[in-house]
């Protein structure tokens, strides 16, 4: 779903400078929370498009939207600290955001890198489809992507699938491959706020399958070692969020936000071409993680932090 920000409650953020955040360790700190939803509820609407962007997270049939801060961007830039915090006090009102990697800062920069592994967040090529933090037992419960500049050569496009709808297309016997432990991908190391290490894994979990994670990325298939019945139940699972997926582009000020326990995501390569283009001028996005809060807040009614 991809959400609009009323033309007044955007006159008024652009008039509303938020104070510098504070963490608690690698979280935003509880008081910073506070802090920005109660200046940004005085502000017309902002309740209204908060609890509207919850329900297409969480609601019945919603699992991401796309928040378009475009006009927010272009009016204070999209690398200004002002629009950063509006950003973040809109993450504040899905969870709690926080860094799982010690050595980055809240937001971490997933630019171009031609020398990079391709299929890699900051590669050129195609990202197949995964969840963030696979192999942690607390993933986020939520990986967000704010827009700062898209390919300028005009490729890379954000894809989705709905995960749960792909597991119902399976056989039978696919689907309890699936959620045997027998799995496994990466490497755990110096990462908070996930939990445990996880190896291996079982792609399907919990007792309610249909409500858990969906514990998959594609590039198991090739860089971790499965047996074959396992191995050809993945790939089969590849191969259906293939094909019910979901394609669009980010513009500059656009913001993903994806339910990780209902939606997987990726990218499409970026344009070749990529080395002639100047790294500043390179796709630049800025990812932030999540995590639900305690006590979730219903799809109508506005969230209320926890720590």
């Amino acid at each position: 779903m991809f959400l609009d920000i009323p033309n007044e409650l955007e006159s008024a953020l652009i008039d509303r400078p938020l104070p510098p955040w504070e963490l608690d360790g690698s979280t935003l700190a509880q008081a910073t929370m506070e802090e920005y939803r109660t200046e940004l509820t005085a502000t017309p609407r902002f309740a209204e498009t908060a609890a509207t962007l919850r329900h297409a997270l969480a609601g019945e049939g919603g699992g991401y939207a796309v928040l378009r801060l475009g006009n927010l961007a272009k009016a204070l830039g999209s690398d200004d600290d002002q629009f950063l915090r509006l950003a973040t006090a809109f993450a504040a009102e899905v969870g709690v955001p926080f860094s799982p990697f010690p050595q980055w800062p809240l937001w971490k920069n997933i630019g171009v890198k031609v020398d990079k592994d391709p299929g890699k967040s900051s590669g050129i090529g195609y990202n197949a489809f995964h969840m963030d933090l696979v192999n942690g037992t607390l993933p986020p419960d939520y990986t967000t992507l704010l827009c700062v500049r898209p390919d300028p050569l005009g490729g890379g496009p954000s894809i989705l699938s709905d995960p749960h709808a792909a597991v119902a297309r399976l056989s039978e016997n696919s689907r309890a491959l699936l959620a045997e432990t027998a799995y496994n991908y990466g490497t755990f190391y110096n990462l908070h706020g996930v939990g445990q290490e996880y190896n291996p894994f079982p792609i399907l979990e919990g007792p309610a399958p249909s409500e858990g994670f969906v514990r998959f990325t594609a590039k198991m298939l090739e860089r971790s070692r499965l047996d074959p019945a396992h191995a050809a139940a993945a790939r089969e699972l590849a191969e259906e969020l293939v094909a019910g997926q979901v394609t669009f582009t980010l513009e500059p000020g656009d913001y993903l936000i994806v339910n990780q326990r209902r939606f997987l995501h990726g990218r499409e390569a970026l344009h070749s071409g990529q080395e002639t283009v100047p790294i500043a001028d390179r796709r630049l996005l800025l990812q932030l993680f999540l995590r639900a809060p305690i006590s979730a807040p219903s799809a109508s009614q506005p969230a209320h932090s926890t720590s």
